[in-house]
């Protein structure tokens, strides 16, 4: 027999997808709800939450500023792999849901309650990421998801519940389904509608936070990102906290039009889905990284770096932030970021951020080496003769095998 619920904290966004969940759920489970709001730097108007809320007799309305933390502990901890899921998708959607269920998770403890709910549907990732957290966090909460329980199966029959509730619906909401829309500091997310056919083209129209490459200013600005320890601290010198710079960047690169992807790609339930992403400060800064890596790391430790990067996107995309696997590769990560200082310049014109500098007072980058002329450190290109021969012995081995095959 499931035990009885006394207390529910729901991950509410103030939508009419989320209000229609807060009023199933007093209705369904006959008990007090208490709404939380993470402020993730959406743009959304986030008093109007709490308005909804309040209106749907919501005593416990928790809206957190959580820009600083979810910048600073969680995407630049990802930016110092360099992390690209299927080598594209900056990950924006998939970093915000630890963060959110963290919090989830600790008002819930705060507040004495039984269950946790969200508004993910039964077709997406974020069902996954949202409960894997929960999981990790604290098993003994039980996980309400409605999307998956109630008999709500049509856009029509959403909105005849919420008409019968009195729960207001926005005009653009009536109607066909809207386009699902993610936003949040390191990006925007449009999916849906016309994006659901690969085949056809994306309208100007759903970009929300870049301009079209081609209408971008005709003069390049340029652009300086001071890292320290592998993270971004500083632009145009001016020291910063990380969700301020990343909002500056967001800014710059979006009236450049920077950062607009439009991805098919692979969920991990198992089906394709096709996303117009918008990340203008986050590519900047991945560029910037890159940058700065390509003078302070040893080859050895980039390249490795590059091997393992493609499963740790994989673990934050399929929801397993909080697991001992990414635990051990974070250690690694953070472990190669310690001389990872130094400034980045980068251009930024008609959708591309270009690095076209980069100095770091622990680079590895030696112009007596690698110069065409005599430098001042001894090598003597005699070297390079065995060099060779070892690297070749295997293949010339290998060729004589061959040869006495053809024969």
């Amino acid at each position: 027999m499931a035990r009885k619920i006394g207390k529910i904290v729901l991950a509410y966004s103030g939508g009419l997808d989320t209000s229609i969940i807060l009023k199933w759920l007093q209705e369904t489970y006959g008990c007090e709800v208490v709404t939380f709001t993470a402020d993730l730097g959406q743009r959304e108007e986030l008093e109007t939450a709490r308005a909804k809320a309040k209106m749907l007799g919501v005593r416990d309305i928790r809206i957190v500023d959580l820009r600083e933390e979810f910048v600073g502990d969680f995407v630049f901890p990802m930016l110092r792999a360099n992390t690209v899921y299927e080598g594209q998708y900056l990950l924006g959607s998939s970093i915000a849901r630890p963060l959110i269920a963290e919090h989830l998770v600790a008002i819930a403890r705060e507040v004495g309650a039984d269950a946790v709910a969200h508004g993910s549907t039964g077709k997406g990732n974020d069902q996954v990421r949202f409960e894997l957290a929960v999981n990790a966090l604290d098993p003994s909460l039980e996980v309400i998801a409605p999307w998956r329980q109630w008999d709500i199966r049509s856009r029509a029959q959403l909105l005849e519940y919420a008409a019968r509730h009195q729960i207001p619906v926005p005009r653009d909401k009536r109607g066909e389904a809207p386009f699902s829309i993610d936003a949040n500091l390191l990006h925007s997310s449009t999916e849906g509608k016309v994006l659901e056919d690969p085949a056809e083209i994306a309208p100007d129209y759903i970009y929300r936070r870049t301009v079209d490459p081609i209408d971008a200013p005709d003069q390049p600005e340029i652009v300086a990102i001071g890292f320290e320890n592998g993270d971004p601290v500083s632009l145009n010198g001016r020291p910063m906290t990380p969700a301020a710079l990343l909002t500056d960047l967001n800014e710059r690169g979006g009236r450049h039009g920077v950062g607009r992807l439009d991805l098919v790609e692979n969920r991990f339930i198992g089906m394709k889905s096709r996303g117009v992403y918008e990340t203008p400060g986050g590519t900047i800064l991945l560029a910037a990284h890159r940058g700065i890596e390509s003078i302070t790391l040893d080859r050895a430790a980039a390249h490795l770096k590059d091997e393992l990067m493609p499963r740790y996107a994989e673990l934050i995309y399929n929801g397993f932030w909080f697991s001992p696997e990414r635990d051990m590769l974070q250690a690694l990560i953070d472990r190669s970021q310690a001389l990872v200082s130094g400034e980045v310049t980068l251009r930024l014109y008609k959708g591309n951020a270009s690095v076209i500098s980069r100095a770091s007072p622990s680079s590895l980058y030696s112009a007596d080496l690698v110069t065409f002329e005599e430098g001042r450190v001894a090598y003597d290109h005699h070297d390079a003769e065995g060099f060779i021969r070892l690297n070749g012995l295997r293949l010339r081995n290998w060729a004589a095998r061959n040869g006495r095959h053809r024969s």
